[in-house]
This record gives C-alpha cells, sequence and structure tokens, in this order.
C-alpha cells in the first residue's frame, strides 16, 4: 500500500515538474525544476530495486550536468525576461492547438490500453534480479552504448568550449563599448526601461 502511494507522489512530482520546467521563461528556474523531477525518477528507480541507478540519477544528472547547466547559464548571464523577438499569434495558438490534441490522442490511448487490454498493465511487482545492478550497467554502457557514451561526453565539451568562447565575446564587447563591470540589479533594469 505504502509503495503505491511513493509511487504515485513521485510520478505525479515527476510529471509536474517536468511540465513547469518546459514552461518556466527563467532559466534557472528551469534548471532547478529539472533537478526536481530527476530526484523524483530516481525515487522510482529506487523502488524497482535499482540502487544503482537510482544513485546514477542523483550523483551524474542532478548533482553534476545540472550543476554544469546552471554554471553556463550564469557564465552567459541569462535572463528569463529578455524579449526574443516578434512571435506571430496565430502560429503560436495553432502549435498550442496541436500538441493539445495530441496529447489528447496519446492519453485516450493510454487509457483505453491500460482498462481495456488482456494483459494487465500496471505497477511491476518484482523487477528481474539484475536490474539495474551495477555490473549489468556497465556491460551494456561499455559494450553496446560505447559510442554513444563517448559522443555524449565530446559533445558535453564542446558545449563547455562554447560557453566560454561566448562568455569571452560578451566580456570583450562590453569592455569595447566602455561599459564598467558594475552588476546590474533588477531595480536598475526596470528603471532603465
Amino acid at each position: 500500500m505504502i509503495d503505491t502511494v511513493i509511487f504515485f507522489v513521485s510520478a505525479v512530482i515527476a510529471v509536474g515538474s517536468a511540465v513547469m520546467m518546459i514552461s518556466q521563461r527563467n532559466p534557472v528556474l528551469s534548471v532547478l525544476y529539472f533537478i526536481v523531477s530527476l530526484l523524483a525518477q530516481a525515487v522510482l528507480y529506487v523502488q524497482l530495486g535499482a540502487l544503482f541507478l537510482g544513485a546514477v540519477l542523483i550523483i551524474v544528472y542532478s548533482g553534476a550536468i545540472l550543476v554544469l547547466f546552471l554554471f553556463v547559464i550564469m557564465l552567459l548571464n541569462l535572463r528569463g525576461t529578455e524579449d526574443l523577438g516578434p512571435t506571430g499569434p496565430a502560429v503560436s495558438r495553432a502549435s498550442k492547438y496541436l500538441v493539445s490534441v495530441l496529447l489528447l490522442v496519446e492519453l485516450v490511448f493510454v487509457i483505453k490500453a491500460s482498462f481495456f487490454s488482456a494483459v494487465p498493465v500496471g505497477i511491476v511487482d518484482v523487477a528481474p534480479s539484475e536490474f539495474g545492478s551495477v555490473e549489468s550497467v556497465a556491460e551494456l554502457l561499455f559494450s553496446n552504448y560505447l559510442y554513444p557514451f563517448e559522443l555524449t561526453s565530446i559533445l558535453l565539451l564542446a558545449a563547455i568550449v562554447g560557453a566560454v568562447v561566448m562568455a569571452g565575446r560578451l566580456r570583450d564587447t562590453h569592455q569595447e563599448e566602455g561599459e564598467t563591470e558594475t552588476p546590474t540589479t533588477d531595480v536598475q533594469i526596470k528603471e532603465e526601461v
């Protein structure tokens, strides 16, 4: 009984924080909601008996990669209130309706498959014994998925180098314009507008 309650609470938190992550205009808040979503997913892995996968999700993704994202956001000094240019309300409205209809159709198929199926669908009672163990993850990671794993590390390295180069260009541009390095606050920005 308590496992079912923990599962549903974690699932609602994971999905809710993922929705909040994509709906935020502020990139820092978006990353923080992403961390909450990953922590809720780690709870689900621990419930399945995959303690190693839950720990990896918390340590590697929440602890390292998202801190790297926050570092890049802070390095580039992104603000969530910047105007990204003119957007057409018709295109925006049409895309919202299209995505809403697709999600509704998907929800109908999921409900139909779970309630009207002959095969029982639900929470798995017992996970396989090797699920989420260090040996099974390492075997898959360093055999079948070795090249994608290495390509991901190169992609992250390229992103870090690109962020540092962009931050250097922004700093050089501000120094050429004669701007000082004094930080601006939200009150100063609002007064300028």
